[in-house]
C-alpha cells in the first residue's frame, strides 16, 4: 500500500488515508443578509472534495467572533445560524463522501488583518465602516502594510478571546465537525502574539517568548477543556516569518513541544504571514523540511502543505517521514477528484462514491 494511503487514526478518529483537503477561505458569505453564515456554495465546495476521495476536508477558516472575520464575506462560528448551516455541510460530507470523509472546523480570528476586502473585490486594504467594515485589534497598534492600525487589545479583550474560541468549538462539536483545528499561523491573531515583529507588549501577554506564546496556548487549553477527550486536536502554526527577528523553527520547535503536552494531536505545518517584507522562495515541497523537523524533534504527528500538487510529491512527504499526512489546496480547486486520481496513479483504490462507480472500468484518469 502507498505510504500516503495508509490508515491514520488520531485519538478515536480514524482516517482512511493521509490525503487532506486544506482549509481555503471563499469569502463568499452574505455580508447584509446572513453574515458568517455558510450556504450552498460551501456545500458544494466541500462537497465536491469529499466525493473526490479526501479523507480530511479541514474547512475554511471559522472566526470566533465578529470582529475576527478576515472580510465581510468570511465564514463564522460564532452565532447558531452558523452551527446549523455548518451542520448541514457536516452530515452532506458524512453521507455522501469518498473514502469515509471526515471533515474539521478551523476556528479563527484574523487580529489585524481583520475586515479586509476579498481578493476579487477589485479593492485593496482594510474595509470602511461606510462599506461594512469595522475597528480591528491586535496585539500592538502596529499596522500590516497597507491596513489600518488595530486597537492594542486590553487583558479583558484577551480573555474574552480565549472564551470566544471555547465557545466556537462547543459549537463546531455540535454541528458534527469531526476535529478542530486552531489557526495559529499565517499572521492572524494568535500568530500576531506569538512574533515578536507584531508583539511589542510588555505585559503577560508579550516581552519573552513565554508572553509571547501565552495567547496561543491559552486557546489550546480552552479548546482542548470543551471539546470531547476522544476528538483530536489540530493546530496550525507558521514554522517561520521569513523575517530577520521573527518567528524560526526552533521557536516552533518549543512550541510544538508545549502544545503536545497540552493535548494538541498534530500539528498542521506552514509558514509565514507575518508581515509584508517576508521573503520567501517557493517551490514544490517547501516547506516539508519542517513539518519534518517537528515530527522527529517535538515528537508529535505532522501534517505539510505549500506546492505539492503531484501524487508522487505527496507520496515522498509521507513515504520519507516527512509528515503524518499532506493537505492539499490549490492542486484541489483544479481537480476536485486530486485525490481519486492520486490513488489510481500510485496503484490504490480507495472507493469511489456509488454515482461516479460507472468511470472506474475505462480509468478514466
Amino acid at each position: 500500500m502507498p505510504a500516503l494511503f495508509e490508515p491514520l487514526k488520531l485519538r478515536s478518529l480514524e482516517l482512511q488515508h493521509r490525503g487532506w483537503l486544506s482549509p481555503m477561505c471563499q469569502y463568499s458569505c452574505d455580508p447584509d443578509a446572513a453574515p458568517g453564515v455558510p450556504h450552498d456554495w460551501h456545500l458544494m465546495h466541500l462537497g465536491s472534495f469529499a466525493a473526490g476521495g479526501a479523507a480530511l476536508l479541514v474547512a475554511e477558516a471559522a472566526a470566533v467572533n465578529a470582529e475576527g472575520r478576515i472580510s465581510p464575506r468570511d465564514t463564522g462560528l460564532y452565532n447558531d445560524a452558523q452551527a446549523e448551516a455548518w451542520e448541514r455541510i457536516t452530515s452532506f460530507v458524512h453521507r455522501h463522501g469518498a473514502a469515509g470523509a471526515k471533515i474539521g472546523a478551523q476556528l479563527a480570528h484574523a487580529g489585524r488583518k481583520a475586515s479586509t476586502w476579498w481578493p476579487f473585490s477589485g479593492n485593496h486594504g482594510t474595509v470602511p465602516a461606510a462599506d461594512g467594515g469595522w475597528n480591528t485589534v491586535g496585539p500592538s497598534a502596529v499596522a500590516f502594510d497597507g491596513f489600518a492600525v488595530p486597537e492594542a487589545m486590553t487583558t479583558d479583550q484577551i480573555r474574552g478571546v480565549v472564551a470566544d474560541f471555547a465557545a466556537a468549538a462547543v459549537r463546531a462539536v455540535d454541528a458534527g465537525f469531526d476535529t478542530v483545528e486552531i489557526h495559529g499561523a499565517h499572521g492572524y491573531l494568535l500568530h500576531q502574539f506569538q512574533s515578536p515583529l507584531t508583539n511589542l507588549r510588555d505585559d503577560e501577554w508579550g516581552g519573552d517568548e513565554a508572553g509571547r506564546n501565552r495567547l496561543m496556548l491559552a486557546v489550546v487549553d480552552a479548546v482542548r477543556a470543551v471539546i470531547p477527550d476522544s476528538m483530536p486536536l489540530l493546530l496550525r502554526i507558521s514554522a517561520t516569518d521569513w523575517a530577520e527577528g521573527g518567528v524560526d523553527l526552533a521557536a516552533s520547535l518549543r512550541l510544538a513541544r508545549e502544545a503536545a503536552g497540552r493535548g494538541v494531536d498534530l500539528i498542521d505545518v506552514s509558514s509565514g504571514g507575518a508581515v509584508a517584507h517576508q521573503r520567501i522562495t517557493p517551490g514544490p515541497g517547501y516547506q516539508t523540511g519542517f513539518s519534518a523537523a517537528i515530527r522527529k524533534e517535538a515528537g508529535i504527528p505532522t501534517g505539510t502543505v505549500g506546492l505539492l500538487t503531484s501524487a508522487g510529491q505527496a507520496e515522498h512527504a509521507v513515504a520519507t517521514g516527512q509528515a503524518d499526512a499532506v493537505l492539499i489546496a490549490r492542486a484541489a480547486l483544479r481537480d476536485p477528484h486530486w485525490w481519486l486520481r492520486a490513488a489510481f496513479e500510485l496503484g490504490h483504490d480507495i472507493g469511489w462514491v456509488p454515482q461516479y462507480e460507472r468511470a472506474l472500468p475505462r480509468r478514466a484518469f
